[in-house]
C-alpha cells in the first residue's frame, strides 16, 4: 500500500508539471496554426490529451470532479456550430460558403489570416471537447480500482 501510494504521488507531480504546459502548447498551437504547422485538431487533441494525463494521476475520484461528460458533448455542439456560423460568413457577406470576408491583417502576425483564425479556433474548441468525451467515455469502462 506504500508503495502505491509513494508511486502515486511521483504520478501526481509529473502530471502537475506536464497538465499545464499541455494545455498551453495546445491553444498555442490553435491559436497559431494558420501561421505554422499545426491548427485546430492538432491543439485540440493536444489538449484532450491531458484528460488522460489528469486520469492518470488523480484517478476516477479526481476525473469526476473536474469533468462533466454531458458538458462535454455540449460543448462540443457548440464548436461545430462556432464552425458552421463561421463559414456562413461568407455567404452573408456576399461571397461563397467558407470565404474569407474578415479584415486580413498584417501578413505574419495573429490576426493575419480573416476567418481562418476563427475556423481554426472553433475546430480545436470542437476537437478537444469531442476527444476529451471520448476519453472520458473509454475511462468510464474501466474497471473500478477498489484501492483509488
Amino acid at each position: 500500500m506504500k508503495k502505491r501510494k509513494f508511486k502515486n504521488s511521483i504520478i501526481t507531480s509529473c502530471a502537475d508539471i506536464v497538465l499545464p504546459i499541455s494545455l498551453v502548447l495546445g491553444a498555442y498551437i490553435i491559436l497559431h496554426g494558420h501561421l505554422s504547422p499545426g491548427g485546430g485538431f492538432q491543439g485540440g487533441v493536444l489538449i484532450a490529451g491531458a484528460i488522460a494525463v489528469f486520469y492518470t494521476a488523480y484517478g476516477r475520484k479526481g476525473i469526476t470532479k473536474v469533468f462533466n461528460s454531458e458538458k462535454m458533448k455540449l460543448s462540443e455542439d457548440i464548436g461545430a456550430l462556432a464552425f458552421v456560423l463561421t463559414a456562413t460568413l461568407g455567404i452573408i457577406y456576399g461571397a461563397s460558403f467558407f470565404g474569407n470576408v474578415l479584415y486580413k491583417g498584417t501578413p505574419g502576425k495573429l490576426w493575419s489570416s480573416g476567418t481562418i483564425f476563427f475556423m481554426n479556433f472553433a475546430v480545436g474548441y470542437k476537437v478537444l471537447a469531442g476527444i476529451g468525451f471520448l476519453i472520458l467515455a473509454m475511462l468510464g469502462t474501466l474497471k473500478e480500482d477498489s484501492e483509488e
